[in-house]
């Protein structure tokens, strides 16, 4: 800035502004030269445009000389007039806004703040005394710079912004006020949310929901009861459920005789679910000479924009809920699934209807293709390597190419491994790495996949990827994450071993199969090892493949010494017993570590079984350390679902047979997950 004659500096312009005052001056001086060039050519024009140009610097001077103080004037006038209106107008903003320090304390508020929470203008307290939930340590920093939050007050809902502002930049040229580093001020909005989420609660709440009703055992419980009162029975399952249904206005109609379709809003649902459908034990209560206890399977669904699509989304949850062996609720919101129920022990169903079709099915699937690539799931037990060499011997039957896909061989696996190699009627290639298994895919391949239904589990997931056709055999109960797009399924939680499962398939599918020895002696490990020496889920199915087995060379001495611990495993079981810990006097938990073994999660698993032959012990928890993860095997006779217990860890598997597999966590990390996980289900009433 120049000096005036007094010393001080004089404002100089910079800017659009500048440019304003000398445009002008710039137009002058071409005109000179203009003038100066017109007199060399002609005299008289050069005057008059003399004339012309001299009233037009006088104009300029008197604008630059005499107009510029009063435009000067008038603009730090409209700039003093401007800053006056914006302060009114951010005082009378309609929306809620304060300016806060870096402690909390409020320094500016405008009307629509004051009247939100009922202080006065002059309020200089902490945000915190009014908003709890304001507070210095989710103030955004620097970089952030804004931080939104959710929060109520006086039965209103707000969301609240938050913004960093560097107050440096606000001092800066300002003497009064000190510059520090970390110094920061907080701009702060409230905007009220209460009617838009009183809307999306009312949408929510009108969300069409369909479920799905059947009755798991209708047909075995009216066959045992009297024929007089049958239709008094079915007459009062009717009732139960319409009853049930009732308060949520809901419409129920019978589909077939022991299945329902029930329609009604979300909000119907919601309490349903805090209900955790109290008809699941209501239905057990009927009794009217029926010797059967009724159980029932409900599958919900919605989450679909369209309604059709909720009908299928119960059936897919339905399918969930059988699969899982019935007696439960599946509630499926979109891609969020919801397990209820499950308690009671499943009931094995005496028919062979299904297996024959499925049979005969598996038949037709190896008559249209010629390789076959059988796998079941990593560390495969014996049950899962039976069941395996059941379907091998099967596709070799009907003249097809086939492997085993089998990766690491666990000590109580190995016995019945060896038999098989190095043998003249088994060629070298029986049992292939799952490295090696995707080279053998081509466009008549057919996997199969036995003892495992969820596709991360099994020897090779790439199979199931690169393989166009692909079975699935499997006992456990279904869970969310299973195989999908198999052209047959057949998952049966019902059954006591997937050994047994292929037991059966073996004579359905061709009448010529005939097995030999230690083929039969692996299928009858793998039932004998799953149903815990037939004191574990045996049906009379079990007892007639076991008996099958018996009579084509199976032999219990020889399958009992194969599946003897050795002396190192024995004694690392007996550590583990020995310093178990009983939990609420009920659940056993120990830590098998299985030092200089090599596969101990298979002891772990045995440590189990021995825990239940304790006193009073109602489930048994052993975690086995191996490789990395922690392996935990859990098992229980008849009043816990281990199974559920397993599923919150993120495993699965039977109600008295469940397993998981825990990452990046120690093991004081896993044994307080399980007392969690148990505390919180008996809490919840699911245990």
């Amino acid at each position: 800035m120049p000096d005036n004659k007094y010393g001080k500096k004089a404002f100089k312009y910079s800017g659009l502004l500048r440019s304003f005052f000398a445009w002008p001056l710039y137009i002058g001086a071409v005109l000179i030269i203009i003038c100066a060039i017109m007199f060399c050519v002609n005299v008289t024009a050069a005057t008059v445009v003399s004339i012309f140009m001299v009233i037009y610097l006088m104009a300029c001077g008197l604008m630059y000389f005499y107009m510029r103080p009063r435009i000067m004037s008038g603009i730090v006038e409209f700039a003093s007039n401007y800053s006056q209106v914006q302060k009114q107008l951010l005082y009378n903003l309609s929306v809620p806004y304060c300016l806060l320090d870096n402690n909390g304390n409020v320094m500016w508020t405008n009307k629509a703040m004051q009247d939100c929470l009922g202080v006065k203008r002059d309020f200089r307290k902490n945000i915190n005394t009014v908003l709890p939930e304001v507070t210095p340590s989710i103030f955004p920093d620097s970089e952030v710079g804004f931080k939104e939050i959710r929060l109520t007050f006086q039965d209103r809902d707000y969301k609240a912004e938050l913004k960093n502002i560097d107050a440096d930049s606000i001092a800066e040229g300002v003497d009064i006020i000190e510059k520090s580093m970390d110094s920061s001020m907080y701009v702060m909005y409230l905007f009220d949310e209460t009617d838009i989420n009183t809307y999306i609660q009312k949408l929510k709440d009108e969300r069409f929901v369909v479920g799905l009703v059947y009755i798991d055992n209708y047909e075995e419980a009216l066959d045992s009861t009297d024929d007089v009162r049958r239709s008094l029975l079915a007459g009062l399952i009717d009732k139960r459920v319409n009853k049930y249904f009732s308060p949520g206005s809901a419409i129920v109609r019978k589909l077939e005789k022991d299945k329902y379709i029930v329609v009604f809003r979300y909000n119907f649902l919601e309490k349903l679910m805090q209900d955790r459908f109290s008809l699941l034990e209501e239905i057990k209560s009927i009794k009217i000479g029926n010797e059967m206890t009724l159980t029932l399977s409900m599958g919900i669904g919605t989450g679909s924009a369209e309604y059709s699509k909720n009908y299928d989304v119960a059936k897919a949850a339905m399918d969930l809920a059988l699969g899982r062996g019935g007696d439960q609720a599946v509630v499926k919101d979109g891609e969020k699934i919801l397990y209820y129920g499950g308690k009671s022990q499943q009931m094995e169903k005496n028919t062979r209807v299904k297996v024959r079709v499925k049979a005969h099915a598996l038949r037709q699937i190896l008559d249209n293709n010629s390789n076959v690539l059988v796998m079941g799931h990593t560390l495969a037990d014996i049950d899962a390597f039976g069941s395996a060499l059941g379907i091998y011997v099967i596709a070799k039957k009907l003249g097809k190419e086939a492997h085993i896909v089998l990766g690491e061989v666990t000590s109580s696996v190995r016995p019945f491994v060896n038999r098989f190699i190095d043998k003249e009627e088994y060629p070298d290639d029986m049992f292939i790495k799952p490295d090696d298994a995707p080279s053998k895919i081509n466009a008549s391949t057919v996997v199969i996949v036995v003892d495992v239904n969820r596709p991360q589990r099994t020897e090779c997931p790439e199979l199931l990827e690169k393989c166009k056709t692909v079975v699935v055999f499997d006992h456990h109960r279904r869970q969310s994450d299973t195989i999908t797009g198999a052209v047959l399924s057949y998952v049966d939680p019902y059954a006591s071993s997937a050994s047994e499962m292929i037991t059966e398939m073996i004579q359905y599918v061709d009448d010529n199969i005939k097995l030999k020895a230690f083929e039969a002696d692996a299928l009858y490990a793998g039932i004998n090892i799953d149903t815990d020496g037939f004191n574990s889920k045996s049906g009379p199915r079990t007892f007639e493949a076991a008996a099958f087995l018996r009579r084509h060379g199976a032999d219990v001495t020889r399958v009992r010494k194969m599946l003897r611990s050795n002396m190192n495993e024995y004694k690392e079981i007996a550590k583990a017993v020995s310093r178990v810990e009983v939990y609420k006097d009920a659940f056993a938990i120990s830590i098998f570590n299985g030092d200089g073994i090599d596969t101990p999660t298979v002891g772990g698993a045995k440590t189990a079984n021995d825990l239940l032959d304790i006193s009073g012990i109602k489930a048994s928890f052993v975690i086995t350390p191996y490789e990395d993860k922690i392996y935990v095997s859990a098992r229980s006779i008849d009043e816990v679902n281990v199974q559920l217990v397993m599923e919150k860890l993120g495993g699965g598997g039977h109600m008295s047979i469940a397993g998981a597999q825990l990452t990046d966590c120690t093991i004081d990390q896993a044994v307080n997950k399980i007392k969690l996980t148990l505390d919180n289900m008996i809490k919840d009433g699911e245990i």
